[in-house]
């Protein structure tokens, strides 16, 4: 009780700058005895008001309260491994301390480099930290690994975060001697993985881009965040533009990693620009004309231009790399059947009557069609990736080749009506 009313007094007292003064000195005693989660509370208020007189002083003490209260349960953690007596401990909130004191330290320090009343800058608490928090990093680290193991992923971040830039603030700026640990690089990822997966591209890339530089082995994986954080992100045509290139440039040093040319492949496929689309095609053929997706999708950029001859042509050209190529296959049987009627229409006169001999060219060509149309019979004798049955059921009425129109309705009973 008598604590209790002492808290509510500090309180009361904190609306003028020695009140808040006294929070301070008041929370430092809290925590000397023991009673960390009490002079937090205390301190509260100091932090943010502006009667505080000194804020790197209480910032200080934050700190402090906070480092202190994380030993205390390390060494309950070192006691519980040897000895046969466990005594529970909160291990969150042991974590959770170690992210705090380094976070008022940092908050010290920046109130530490503000000039006095004289214009002076007077540094008082900064060796101190250097000396408490230069090997704290592993702490750090520990702390972000337990919180993400809780799925508290902010959490997660904010803990990597800080231990990745410690060497970077203005606390460590200077100091030489830093230690850097053998698993730098692999926070650095987690931080632009875990970024990533906040939607925070910005920062996905940052230290995507970081883990590139540490360590070039990561380069593969980091290059995916900065990939998929620039195609998350896309709002104008400028980022599109850095998406794309990007895609570009993995490509080109990746020719033979297929899911860059598929990530191209559906960029320009549903940028609904044909003149995007054809001009990245023929790029494609001319740099890696053995890859049969760009042979296939220049034939149907050119089979929806209604260019006949030279869709079949780059059509045959997956073919040859790839001769169970279905689709391929089905779309010459179309280009062969779409150029066939286009024919019959030229050669038929104002009655749509047409000669035998010209007739017979029609037929020529249609033979070209229905070999490709048997072809994905073939290779697709169940229809699941194209329905091949009623173009060459058209072909046979076409030719009055009943037999053949028989088979195909005995297949399919819609053929038939």
């Amino acid at each position: 009780m008598k604590k209790l009313m002492m808290m509510a007094l500090m309180a009361v007292a904190a609306t003028s700058a020695f009140g808040q003064d006294l929070l301070v000195k008041e929370a430092k005693k809290l925590s000397s005895k023991g009673d960390y989660d009490g002079a937090v509370k205390l301190l509260a208020p100091a932090l943010t008001s502006s009667e505080t007189t000194d804020k790197a002083a209480a910032w200080n003490v934050q700190s402090s309260i906070h480092y202190d209260n994380y030993m205390h349960f390390q060494t309950l953690e070192a006691q519980n491994q040897v000895s046969a007596r466990k005594d529970p401990y909160d291990t969150l909130a042991m974590h959770r301390a170690a992210v705090a004191a380094w976070e008022a330290a940092l908050k010290c320090d920046e109130f530490d480099q503000l000039p006095n009343a004289k214009g002076k800058v007077k540094m008082k608490y900064r060796t101190a930290s250097q000396g408490r928090f230069k090997n704290f990093g592993v702490s750090l680290v520990q702390a972000g690994q337990f919180v993400y193991q809780k799925h508290y992923d902010k959490e997660a971040l904010n803990a990597w975060e800080l231990y990745v830039n410690m060497k970077n603030t203005p606390i460590f700026a200077e100091v030489k001697d830093f230690p850097r640990d053998p698993f730098y690089a692999d926070i650095c990822y987690y931080v632009a993985y875990l970024a990533y997966q906040q939607k925070d591209f910005a920062k996905a890339e940052k230290y995507a881009q970081l883990t590139i530089e540490v360590d070039p082995t990561k380069t593969s994986d980091a290059n995916e965040i900065l990939l998929f954080s620039k195609k998350d992100k896309m709002s104008n045509a400028q980022d599109s533009l850095d998406y794309v290139n990007m895609v570009k440039e993995l490509h080109k040093a990746n020719p033979q990693e297929g899911r860059y040319f598929n990530l191209l492949m559906e960029y320009y496929t549903r940028a609904n620009n044909p003149e995007a689309l054809n001009a990245w095609v023929l790029e494609e053929v001319n740099v890696n004309p053995d890859n049969k997706m760009t042979w296939a999708l220049k034939g149907e950029a050119e089979m929806n231009a209604e260019k006949w001859n030279e869709s079949i042509e780059s059509f045959k050209k997956a073919l040859e790399i790839d001769p169970d190529f279905i689709q391929c296959a089905f779309n010459v049987g179309r280009c062969y059947y779409a150029k066939a009627m286009e024919l019959q229409n030229s050669l038929s006169d104002k009655n749509g009557m047409i000669t035998n001999a010209n007739r017979a060219k029609v037929v020529e060509v249609l033979d070209e069609a229905e070999k490709y149309y048997i072809r994905t019979r073939e290779l697709d004798p169940d229809r699941a990736t194209c329905n091949w049955a009623y173009p060459l059921y058209q072909i046979y009425y076409f030719k009055q080749n009943k037999e053949m129109m028989k088979e195909l309705e005995a297949i399919d009973s819609s053929l038939a009506q």
